[in-house]
């Protein structure tokens, strides 16, 4: 009956604008009941999507403009529309039509398990929409449960005794965001800090980690705090950037609080899926709800990277006693997998919304009064969240370009482009093969050449301290793609980078493995001890002469992995900006491809701006695809919010 249809699925699968996988599920749910086309069209575009980041199918864009779904020109969305036949009117006939099938179960309704399920106007997997329900239920019991009591002013004065000492500077735009940040999170269970970068949110929840120790009383020298972040990367720098921060704190506290005492005891920063216990070739975790993590706070970094699953997973692991801090940019991209979870949970954050109760407490706590455009009616989870607003680190050419792009003023992101201001920021508009290559070759040169400074006496302080210069100097140039495919996509590049230097005598390539060779770990390795995301340097063995290993750096320390142990990495010299997240570079290099597609969009761009610290360099074949992709926002269908609305 479906033999049309799924051969116009097929046609458009063999010409790249599908995935096999959304096919064979539109096959599979066939095979289980119901079949009718315009069924089997809502599967196909419902797997499609969940492979773009959406939680689920906005069955109202159906009939609105349904081509942009998937970015189609009007010619390949007519061709899935004619071979799925009748197609329904309007939103309440696609309501009616899918309630009637019995692989759907309409919300309310009776229900089997079946694979799909309809809630109001939107279509989900099964999985995705028991995740998002758990995730609201869970964030706003933490958000509800646990506020500080109005009438507990001895707690809130010793809140306030210890932030006025940790934090003794008025701040120069005369709202301290920092320090209301450290009185939101001790109000609750839940505390979220949502900012820009240079903004201080380490800073920020070093100083709140402090104030957690200074307010524990007898449970302060068993206080249980654990570290964490999605890739190794973001939680080395986590980690360290904590240390960092409690250590300067450690002097202006002095000996009331034994705060490197306390730290100590914190150890490592650690992957999301090493916290809670990833098992190889499943999606289950050691932790879960009947087995949850042993932690009284949990502190996430880089929280726009989780995607929806990860966060139920996460939220189900933690007991209901423990406090639970997200860190994160609202406006950088999500997971590359299904769910914006901060960006719906911060969707509030910059306008405040806050309540009489909780600006009642922040000037009782922090002495600071919020200016009233941030009063408002929020939900239980705004009077959670603190949005960081002032960059100490990130200004000149860099973040007023970053700020532009955030606005959508592809205008202003233009002239911030031609001005430069000393080079810090670069712009070649109508970028060649050639001069992109030159400047991997002037970025990468510094640390291939240091790579033959090898020390040659094999002393063991020496060669680690030679290794941790090379990696320190590759991190200080990395190009960021938009795209994986094509010329200037990460594939293409990094072969024609590596022939690159190759033919510069920079290094030598003699197999898969060599001598210089930056690579990016694709998949969780267990055995090894390395995961998705992280990036390690090929370089000798100096214990077994003609072998190789690959240098992971982790803060200040490094950990080394046989070459021939690792299975699934692929070169890095150019990588996607989604895998740069969590990383910063003092000189990033953003190519855009010759055509965006409509699929670019600005919070890529602004994510690649701000993997930069000190230099940024754009480089478009066609300038056009980078004001296409300013004027174009990230909507990912969701019905999270709704949901955390209650």
């Amino acid at each position: 009956m479906n033999d049309g249809f799924f051969a116009q699925v097929d046609a458009l699968t063999e010409a790249g604008q599908l995935r096999r996988l959304s096919g064979a599920f539109a096959r599979f749910i066939a095979s289980v009941g119901d079949s009718s086309p315009q069924l089997m069209a809502a599967c196909v575009l419902l797997s499609e999507l969940e492979g773009r980041g959406h939680s689920c199918l906005m069955l109202d864009e159906l009939n609105d403009d349904p081509a942009a779904l998937l970015g189609w020109s009007d010619d390949e969305w007519s061709a899935l529309h004619a071979a799925a036949g009748d197609w329904p009117a309007d939103t309440d006939a696609w309501c009616g039509l899918l309630a009637r099938c019995s692989q759907v179960w309409p919300v309310g309704g009776d229900q089997w398990n079946q694979p799909l399920v309809l809630d109001g106007e939107r279509l989900y997997l099964r999985r995705y929409w028991l995740d998002e329900r758990h995730v609201a239920e869970s964030v706003r019991s933490r958000a509800l449960g646990g506020v500080l009591a109005a009438d507990d002013d001895a707690r809130t004065d010793d809140i306030r005794r210890w932030l006025d000492n940790l934090f003794p500077h008025a701040p120069r735009g005369g709202v301290d965001w920092q320090k209301i940040a450290c009185a939101v999170a001790m109000r609750g269970k839940l505390g979220i800090i949502t900012g820009g970068p240079g903004t201080g949110k380490t800073y920020t929840v070093a100083r709140l980690l402090a104030l957690l120790f200074a307010t524990a009383g007898e449970r302060q020298a068993g206080l249980r705090v654990a570290l964490a972040a999605p890739t190794g990367k973001a939680a080395a720098r986590l980690k360290q950037s904590i240390d960092t921060a409690l250590d300067e704190l450690a002097e202006k506290v002095g000996d009331e609080l034994p705060l490197r005492e306390l730290a100590a005891r914190m150890g490592a920063a650690r992957t999301l899926h090493s916290l809670l216990g990833a098992r190889p070739d499943t999606r289950a975790f050691q932790h879960h709800a009947g087995n949850q993590l042993e932690v009284d706070v949990l502190i996430v970094d880089e929280a726009s990277m989780i995607h929806l699953e990860m966060m139920s997973a996460l939220l189900a692991a933690l007991p209901e006693s423990a406090t639970l801090i997200l860190l994160g940019d609202k406006d950088q991209l999500a997971s590359v997998e299904a769910g914006a979870v901060l960006g719906d949970l911060c969707h509030h954050a910059e306008a405040g919304e806050y309540l009489p109760e909780t600006l009642s407490y922040v000037q009782a706590a922090t002495g600071q009064q919020v200016p009233a455009r941030f009063e408002g009616h929020g939900g239980p989870i705004a009077q959670q969240t603190v949005m960081l607003r002032e960059s100490r680190r990130f200004g000149g050419p860099i973040g007023a370009l970053a700020l532009a792009v955030n606005a959508g003023d592809g205008a202003a992101a233009v002239n911030v482009l031609r001005q430069g201001e000393g080079g810090k920021v670069t712009w070649t508009d109508s970028a060649q093969s050639a001069d992109l290559l030159q400047l991997a070759l002037d970025g990468y040169r510094p640390y291939l050449q240091l790579i033959k400074k090898a020390p040659v006496d094999g002393e063991e302080v020496a060669q680690l301290a030679w290794v941790k210069s090379v990696l320190k100097s590759f991190e200080g140039f990395r190009i960021l793609c938009a795209v994986r495919e094509g010329e200037w996509g990460v594939s293409g590049l990094n072969d024609s980078i590596e022939q690159r230097l190759q033919s510069a005598g920079l290094l030598k390539r003699t197999g898969e493995w060599y001598v210089g060779r930056p690579v990016m770990v694709t998949r969780n390795d267990y055995a090894t001890g390395v995961f998705n995301g992280d990036i390690g340097l090929t370089l000798p063995d100096p214990s077994r002469p003609g072998a190789l290993r690959v240098y992971f750096s982790e803060g200040e320390t490094v950990r080394s992995v046989l070459a021939t142990r690792l299975r699934n990495v692929e070169t890095a010299f150019a990588m996607t900006v989604h895998k740069s997240q969590g990383s910063e570079f003092a000189h990033t290099a953003m190519v855009l491809p010759k055509d965006g597609g409509g699929m670019l969009a600005r919070e890529l761009i602004y994510t690649g701006i701000t993997r930069a610290r000190d230099y940024f360099t754009l480089l478009t074949p066609n300038g056009q695809v980078l004001l296409d992709a300013i004027a174009q926002r990230t909507q990912r269908a969701s019905g999270l919010r709704l949901q955390l609305a209650g």
